[in-house]
């Protein structure tokens, strides 16, 4: 596993200190607790601004864990690509199908410890169905999915209880998604 943000002891200490300080001073409470699993994804919902990250990087840092994240490949372009690595970045081409999902698979099989977050949705923008490449993931590598979430209407972030996948996938979504009904993205509009 590729070294991160959070495998480097003075920065992972400074930024639990501003997470805390950041999330408190927000009026963000954290919900919930650190899921009890090495590995497993995070789908983290609803996912509709640029917000959504710095606050599960905060909330990451406030539960400690570890996490990988996926982003659309162009943030990983130039002088920034190195630093989103090193913040947990995992490029997606969504141009082309590239195999990601197995690739994923294969990090998890190969992987003691290993949290990858997902956002189901793809995108920031309103999608009429979540995508099912976080699914396949944990059914493929046979891990559990942490139901992660940001509610902006009562400022509560965090995870809800640990999904583990049946192979129905179709049912599992809507259980899934019963967990997120009445949740609010911070453009509502998007969710």
């Amino acid at each position: 596993m590729t070294h991160t943000i959070f495998d480097t002891p003075l920065v992972n200490t400074l930024f639990r200190i501003i997470s805390t300080l950041g999330l408190k001073l927000a009026g963000w409470k954290l919900s919930g607790k650190k899921p009890d699993a090495r590995k497993y994804v995070v789908i983290a919902a609803p996912h509709t601004s640029n917000w959504d990250f710095v606050l599960v990087m905060a909330i990451a840092f406030k539960f400690g864990i570890k996490i990988s994240w996926m982003g659309k490949n162009s943030l990983f372009k130039g002088p920034m690509g190195p630093v989103m690595r090193w913040m947990g970045g995992i490029p997606v081409e969504r141009s082309r199908n590239t195999g990601l999902v197995q690739q994923v698979i294969d990090r998890f099989n190969v992987s003691d410890d290993l949290v990858v977050t997902i956002p189901p949705e793809g995108t920031r923008s309103k999608v009429g169905q979540w995508k099912s490449g976080f699914y396949h993931v944990a059914s493929g590598a046979g891990v559990p999915i942490a139901l992660g979430f940001l509610d902006f209407k009562t400022r509560q972030g965090g995870f809800g209880p640990l999904f583990y996948p049946t192979g129905n996938y179709e049912n599992d979504l809507k259980e899934i998604q019963h967990f997120y009904q009445g949740m609010t993205g911070k453009r509502p509009h998007k969710f």
